[in-house]
């Protein structure tokens, strides 16, 4: 993936120098996990605290913690702390530049307009409006502050333990939580949201498949317009995001946690969805084509 030369956004808060860590820090302070959060969290959180499957990311660490609201230690982020720009933070504020280009051009089309989400980079633990962000939820889109999160960490979980390598495959996660953030200006995750308050589990979950399954299109549309607007796509690239889709998919994930696959318990889609709605946003690069909600058959 050629990305070095392009345009970096503006966008990225950085708060690794916060002192965050683990979250356990000294002179800290106390915040309840929230609800609202949306994004590809379930992957590393099953990781590490056992493969568990069919959670909103904000609110697992309840969950955990034995069923109620689970308070973490948060050290406050150095305000106004300048942006490291190390290679990983340059990376990420190109792929994000892209997304601003390849959204802007596609809602002006629309006869729409796109605000500009920010990326928050952390260590450890942050504060969101949805309520605690850990590292171990993985990347994270909240709504109430319309900020995607993410601890560059989780890129390596991505190559190590996902099995998912390569750039492209970063970028991709990155251009999916910024489909989470175009499903929120479209008033999408408000109208799920809505819904799902009215649902039994299983159909909760189902709805959630659907949004989720939408943002992996919404990715392909960044691809579509990004690829068509730098030409930076290696042989292979395409392959990396493909394969990220796949080994994130709900039943790829139950099956290598060596136990059986319960479709009622997905919240993400299978790995052939994830596959199937990513190339179908790639190929088309128009928002009508990634109407999951409406699809009978994902």
């Amino acid at each position: 993936m050629k990305w070095e030369g392009q345009r970096e956004s503006d966008q990225i808060e950085d708060r690794r120098s916060g002192g965050g860590g683990g979250g356990l820090g000294g002179g800290g302070v106390r915040l309840p996990v929230g609800r609202g959060g949306v994004g590809l969290g379930t992957v590393a959180i099953a990781l590490v605290a056992g493969w568990i499957f069919g959670i909103n990311p904000m609110t697992i660490l309840g969950l955990l913690a034995g069923g109620g609201p689970a308070p973490t230690e948060v050290s406050r982020p150095a305000p106004g702390a300048p942006v490291q720009r190390d290679e990983a933070t340059r990376f990420v504020s190109t792929v994000l530049a892209s997304t601003e280009d390849a959204w802007e051009q596609t809602l002006r089309a629309a006869g729409g307009q796109y605000q500009k989400p920010v990326l928050v980079l952390y260590r450890g633990a942050t504060r969101s409006a949805c309520g605690v962000g850990q590292a171990e939820m993985g990347p994270f889109y909240c709504p109430g502050d319309r900020k995607v999160y993410l601890d560059l960490d989780f890129f390596d979980v991505m190559r190590k333990r996902l099995g998912a390598p390569g750039d492209f495959a970063q970028a991709y996660v990155v251009a999916h939580e910024v489909g989470h953030h175009v499903q929120h200006l479209l008033g999408i995750t408000d109208k799920v949201d809505n819904a799902r308050r009215r649902m039994s589990e299983a159909q909760a979950n189902a709805m959630s498949v659907r949004l989720e399954l939408q943002a992996d299109c919404f990715a392909g549309i960044w691809a579509n317009h990004s690829q068509q607007a730098r030409q930076w796509l290696d042989a292979g690239d395409l392959q990396e995001a493909l394969n990220a889709a796949s080994q994130i998919g709900d039943d790829t994930l139950q099956r290598n946690a060596g136990g059986a696959v319960a479709p009622e318990n997905f919240t993400h889609g299978t790995s052939a969805q994830r596959v199937r709605w990513f190339q179908r946003g790639y190929e088309s690069g128009r928002m009508q084509d990634c109407s999951t909600f409406e699809a009978r058959q994902l």
